[in-house]
């Protein structure tokens, strides 16, 4: 037997790789399937992880929408409950300075209304005064003579009669 013929050489070679391949298959083909297996289950829980992280992430972002979405709408209700309290305070505003405008002008008409009356009686007794004064003058010149006191006396008598 030639240790370096082409069919010893075969053999042994043949007899090397199958020890080499039972003891590859006993020792290492395990460990490394179990760490490719390992691997490849790490690899797919990541990605279930990833995959929930992503659905968790769309749920927050559509309550977050919601929120926001509520937040506007409530914002809104907000500025249209402001602008119509707006609008009541100042049509209730404005009413109450007409009332109060109108309630001066009225009592700037009173007061107008009695100093007229309070100049017009004035006015009366000036007038009133002055035509007695007048009055007393002439008659005090008419009436100085007594047959005059008497046609005098006569006269207004029958003109108080006529009125």
């Amino acid at each position: 037997m030639n240790l370096t013929s082409p069919e010893t050489l075969i053999f042994w070679m043949t007899v090397f790789f199958l020890i080499f391949f039972w003891l590859l298959k006993k020792f290492a083909w395990k460990p490394i399937l179990n760490a490719v297996k390992e691997r490849e289950q790490s690899i797919e829980n990541a990605l279930l992880e990833a995959d929930k992280a992503r659905e968790e992430m769309a749920r927050l972002q559509a309550d977050n929408q919601k929120i926001l979405n509520e937040a506007r709408a409530e914002r809104d209700q907000m500025l249209k409950e402001a602008k119509v309290l707006k609008e009541q305070i100042i049509n209730k505003a404005r009413e109450e300075a007409k009332a109060e405008a109108n309630k001066e002008i009225l009592k700037a008409k009173q007061v107008i209304e009695s100093e007229k009356q309070a100049a017009i009686n004035e006015l009366k007794n000036q007038v009133s005064e002055l035509s007695v004064t007048i009055a007393e003058k002439i008659l005090g010149e008419e009436l100085k003579d007594k047959d005059k006191q008497l046609k005098q006396a006569e006269k207004l008598v029958s003109e108080i009669k006529l009125n």
